[in-house]
This record gives C-alpha cells, structure tokens and sequence, in this order.
C-alpha cells in the first residue's frame, strides 16, 4: 500500500508542473506566485527570464483580522501596492496546485482591486 500522504503530494506536484508549463513571468509582466499554508498566505511577482524575485509579501506583514480568507484579501491589496510602486500595472497570476477558489480568489481579487490586471 502507497503512503496517501506522498501520493497526494505527488499529485499536487504535477498540477504545480502543468500550471507553470503554459506560463512565463517577465520583468514587464512577473509570474504573482501564490503558497498557501495550513495556517499562512505568501504570494511573490518573479521574473522568470533573470530568475529574480521582484517583490514578496506575506500575512506576517499584513495587517488583517479576521478568518484566513479576509486576511488573504489584505495581502492580495499590499501586494498590489508594492506593485504599483514598482510601476507593474500587469501581471500573470500563477494559484499554483491550488484550486481558484477560498483563500487563492481572495488573494487574487485584493491584488485586483488595487488596480492591477491579469
């Protein structure tokens, strides 16, 4: 019997794969990468061409209260804020192995409601 446990990660690891396969961030247009923790949110813009991370944020400098899933919105908000001082006005959003869905739409819908588009 396999270990549920590597399988699942196995799993997640190919989703991760398939998703990257058909995007490529640049310094114009950064890959927003998106990791979600059991009990964390960190999202960062790359560029993909000089292998460079170009701004970072986390729930740890965010300051939210609330369920996971509005302090994800308040992330998503300062992200797009450190985008806009870097003047990156567009950007391709990369949820990863994660599903669109709870924490990675928030996250993703602060980032848009601070002007940036993808």
């Amino acid at each position: 019997m396999k270990d549920r446990n590597k399988v699942k990660r196995g799993k997640a690891q190919r989703r991760q794969i398939r998703t990257r396969a058909k995007i490529n961030g640049t310094a114009v247009k950064p890959r927003v990468s998106v990791f979600r923790s059991l009990n964390h949110i960190s999202v960062q813009a790359i560029d993909d061409v000089k292998q460079v991370t170009l701004v970072a944020t986390s729930d740890k400098e965010a300051k939210g209260k609330g369920n996971k899933t509005e302090v994800a919105a308040v992330v998503g908000e300062l992200m797009g804020k450190k985008l806009k001082e870097k003047k990156l006005e567009n950007i391709i959003f990369d949820k990863g192995a994660y599903k669109y869905h709870g924490r990675v739409k928030s996250l993703a819908e602060g980032i848009r409601k601070a002007g940036i588009n993808f």
